[in-house]
């Protein structure tokens, strides 16, 4: 389902401030037209339902300003954040059609329960969460899944281990570490029982 936002063209000469005290957000749209961009404003309430559903450089959305004649795909570039309020203080959007393959930051989600763990003990030991991939804005992946199931003890993944989708080329090394099964790790209290015995014995 295609996420929509309206906006409007931001009035000349208004205040930031005084925008954020009405209600509205500060935004621009860049990539439209060259280096132009657009001033806009957008209904705080819409931009907190946005950030429930987007992810900054990773979702595709229809972005709509009433008062000009655009509409198109963009993607929300940039979030800022009141340091103290936590909540959002400007945004910024690139359209992407017509510039071919983008760069997005995609979540990584790993599935299955690896034998290394299920069965041996081991901890499963996922080195990054997100990738740096470039595609079609069309092709723009929700997430790539990678399944860990027949990781045992000292198996690993690396970036070339990853089947992409199709039109989905990584932006790293491909030798990278993604994700590998330890050993078991041993507390403190067991590593002193276990000194414990060797002494012993």
């Amino acid at each position: 389902m295609a996420i929509t936002v309206e906006s409007l063209k931001r009035p000349e000469g208004s205040k930031p401030r005084a925008l954020r005290r009405s209600g509205l957000i500060p935004a621009n749209l860049y990539g439209h037209k060259g280096t132009e961009s657009i001033s806009l404003t957008i209904e705080a309430k819409t931009v907190e339902r946005l950030l429930k559903r987007v992810s900054v450089n990773n979702t595709l959305i229809e972005l709509n300003i009433a008062d000009a004649p655009w509409r198109g795909k963009a993607l929300l570039r940039e979030l800022q954040i009141h340091p103290a309020k936590g909540t959002p203080y400007h945004l910024s959007f690139f359209a992407v059609a017509g510039h071919g393959d983008t760069t997005v930051e995609v979540r990584l989600r790993f599935v299955g329960n690896a034998v290394g763990v299920k069965q041996e003990g081991g901890v499963l030991d996922t080195v990054i969460t997100e990738l740096q991939v470039s595609c079609a804005p069309e092709n723009i992946p929700d997430v790539i899944e990678i399944d860990v199931t027949n990781l045992q003890i000292g198996d690993s993944l690396s970036i070339s281990d990853i089947p992409f989708p199709e039109g989905v080329t990584p932006l790293a090394e491909l030798e990278r570490l993604v994700v590998s099964v330890l050993p078991p790790q041993i507390s403190a209290e067991d590593a002193g029982t276990e000194t414990e015995t060797e002494a012993a014995s």
